[in-house]
């Protein structure tokens, strides 16, 4: 008996495998088919890809198959015949996979009303394992007769652009409106692009936020691609293998591939929880101690995957620009010591993409470029970068291919004092600003654009001056970050208001004054240089060169006055106080959920920032120091940046040296001197 398998209402409400998305949009689309096949091919998969030429997801008279398609079960790669038929045979068969197209060049797949793309079908016949918090996957059973894949005809593409944004990490409903009113509107007002990216952590652990917060990216009308991160997970599942299973429900597979031009992209997902003390091999690993420790999770790509994105290449012109997408960093800056902050198969990553390690160099393999997201900075790796963390964490060697750490649209997890917008402020980890990246790929090559959300696209840089004043006001905030909470000050000892004009300086501090050039995306190919007034051009150092060294701490000024300056340090309001208390129906709140170590959060409108989100090391900063022959007066400083592609930004300052006053002028008393006291007394 024919069947006709439509994805229904009530299958979307329970979780069903057969469902592509928790939004019911795509109940009218019904692109699962019975082909008539005999029961006992319910082990196989098998189909067609069609040109959807209606867009009603059914193929009909006159739409043509696709061939020449790749068509996965997450681990063999097959390709449609003339006619766009595959089979995925019976002998690799999986109880738990997903069956995906690559969308190849000229098409795309069909988008859901929350902006999915719909190009694969989740499998895992007996279901969850157990039942997960926010529901998981119910049993699908045998798979169906025929799953067709309707792709619907597009231009073809050389020059395009995509915009790619690291953690959105929502925490809560307050927060998701944050990404609403940055990101979302932000790609709502651009018509440019051709895709979103989101390089994982789309959420804070909360999984029942992603609908409302796909929903409000959907605004755009541009497909949404999404990467697994280490908080899109189940956390209350026992086994790597059910960790996933609600991120599938709600949008699709872990892993896949789709190409745009001379562009593949290959989305990975190297989040594995909870990790094992074993390497993949099952022998014991001391490296991954943590893991035995309880849940937790580890930067690592599974066998599976690695085989599957070998037969994916195999299919791609050696002359395409792979761009590879995960959410843990291959390596990275901060975290370059750090095994579950970094991918621990690099070397076999590197071998599928053809590089290989001879003598003291790589050999030539394909054009490639990684992009990441998790830390909350922004990295820019060029071949030839190297710290000394990295031989612990990942590989003793440079890179091969750029790899770029693209930041986090939610910065420094939401924290800081509100913006004019009513935004946490938010600096990032090594202080550039929240935001996302602008890529525009021409043939198999690329240049990439940070873009600050509310900040104009041009504005790449910024400056400060680490003087001994803002040495001496840092200096007693950290000595106070660092003593028991209990008994020390609960008023921290300075402000941002009460270290003053940082621009204005005496002639005595021109002797210890460097002035700092956070370069958001600079890189070992970046130059800065610096015209103070109509004096010759000075070249400025970066602290970080790459060639070896580890960590130095290279204090941001810029970023520190706002990072410490959270008000919440001084001010807590009796609401605040009040909803320490956990809640979970506060109406603005999420549900309640555990973080993964067990505790909860709630959604505070500010958070205070931790001592390792501070900006006190960057491998993007560039120093200065001032002359110590500067003339009293005024000073413009002149800064121009270059890139790695040329491109010059441009950023000024001005400065003033000044002789202190003296000291019988009201301006510099002590304020409870009376000169001051009077001078502000009510009028009669």
């Amino acid at each position: 008996m024919r069947r006709k398998w439509m994805v229904l209402a009530a299958a979307l409400a329970a979780g069903s495998g057969l469902v592509w998305s928790s939004i019911p949009a795509w109940t009218d689309l019904g692109t699962v088919r019975s082909r008539g096949l005999s029961q006992s091919d319910g082990r196989r998969a098998t189909g067609i890809v069609f040109e959807d030429l209606d867009g009603d997801g059914f193929r009909g008279a006159g739409e043509p198959g696709i061939g020449g398609v790749m068509v996965s079960n997450g681990r063999e790669v097959v390709l449609t015949d003339a006619s766009g038929r595959y089979l995925i045979p019976e002998s690799a068969y999986r109880g738990d996979m997903d069956i995906f197209v690559s969308t190849p060049d000229c098409y795309r797949a069909p988008l859901g009303a929350d902006g999915i793309p719909r190009f694969a079908y989740v499998h895992k016949s007996a279901g969850s394992s157990k039942s997960l918090r926010f529901g998981g996957l119910a049993p699908t059973g045998d798979l169906p007769d025929s799953i067709d894949f309707p792709l619907i005809g597009t231009r073809c593409m050389q020059t395009f652009s995509v915009l790619v944004s690291g953690d959105t990490q929502a925490y809560s409903n307050l927060e998701v409106g944050y990404v609403r009113d940055t990101l979302a509107k932000e790609l709502a007002e651009r018509d440019d692009v051709e895709l979103l990216l989101i390089e994982g952590d789309i959420v804070g652990d909360d999984l029942g936020l992603m609908p409302r917060l796909l929903d409000t990216l959907s605004l755009a009308g541009v497909p949404l691609y999404l990467v697994q991160g280490n908080h899109d997970l189940d956390l209350d599942a026992d086994s790597d293998a059910d960790a996933s299973d609600t991120f599938r429900r709600l949008w699709g597979p872990r892993y896949y591939s789709f190409t745009i031009g001379k562009v593949h992209f290959v989305v990975l997902d190297n989040v594995e929880y909870p990790c094992s003390p074993t390497d993949p091999s099952g022998r014991p690993d001391a490296r991954w101690d943590h893991c035995a420790e309880g849940k937790d999770y580890d930067g690592r790509l599974s066998e599976i995957q690695l085989e599957w994105l070998e037969r994916d290449l195999e299919h791609v012109p050696e002359d395409h620009l792979i761009v590879l997408n995960t959410h843990i960093p291959i390596v990275s800056f901060l975290d370059q010591a750090s095994i579950k902050h970094s991918e621990d198969r690099v070397e076999r990553l590197y071998e599928i993409l053809g590089y290989r390690w001879i003598g003291d160099a790589w050999t030539q393999g394909r054009p490639a470029l990684a992009l990441s997201g998790h830390t909350h900075t922004i990295d820019r790796f060029e071949p030839g970068d190297y710290y000394a963390g990295w031989a612990d964490a990942s590989h003793p060697f440079p890179i091969p291919f750029p790899q770029i750490v693209v930041g986090a649209t939610a910065g420094s997890w939401w924290s800081g004092d509100f913006d004019s917008d009513r935004i946490p402020e938010s600096l990032q980890r090594m202080g550039a600003p929240r935001g996302y990246f602008i890529f525009r790929f021409e043939g198999n090559g690329f240049t990439e654009t940070f873009k600050a959300t509310g900040k104009p696209i041009d504005r790449q840089m910024s400056l400060s001056l680490d003087s001994p004043a803002f040495r001496d006001w840092f200096e007693r905030i950290r000595d106070w970050s660092l003593e028991d909470e209990v008994n020390r000050d609960p008023v921290p000892p300075g402000s941002d208001n009460t270290l003053g004009d940082s621009h204005l300086l005496t002639p005595a501090d021109l002797a210890s004054t460097d002035l700092v050039v956070n370069l958001w995306n600079g890189s070992r190919g970046s130059r800065v240089w610096a015209w103070i007034d109509d004096r010759d051009p000075v070249r400025a150092l970066r602290t970080q060169a790459g060639d070896g060294e580890g960590m130095l701490e290279s204090p941001d000024p810029h970023a520190l006055r706002r990072q410490l300056s959270v008000l919440r340090y001084a001010l807590q309001s009796g609401d605040q106080i009040r909803n320490r208390i956990w809640n979970g129906d506060l109406g603005n709140r999420a549900n309640g959920f555990e973080l993964l170590g067990g505790v909860r959060r709630q959604a505070e409108s500010q958070r205070p920032l931790a001592r390792w989100q501070w900006a006190l090391h960057s491998s993007h900063l560039w120093t200065l120091p001032l002359p110590e022959n500067l003339e009293e007066g005024s000073h413009r400083i002149l800064i121009q940046a270059s890139d790695v592609h040329g491109r010059v930004f441009e950023e000024s300052m001005l400065v003033e040296v000044r002789t202190p006053q003296d000291s019988t002028d009201p301006f510099v008393n002590d304020p409870t001197d009376e000169p001051y006291a009077r001078r502000f007394q009510p009028v009669p």
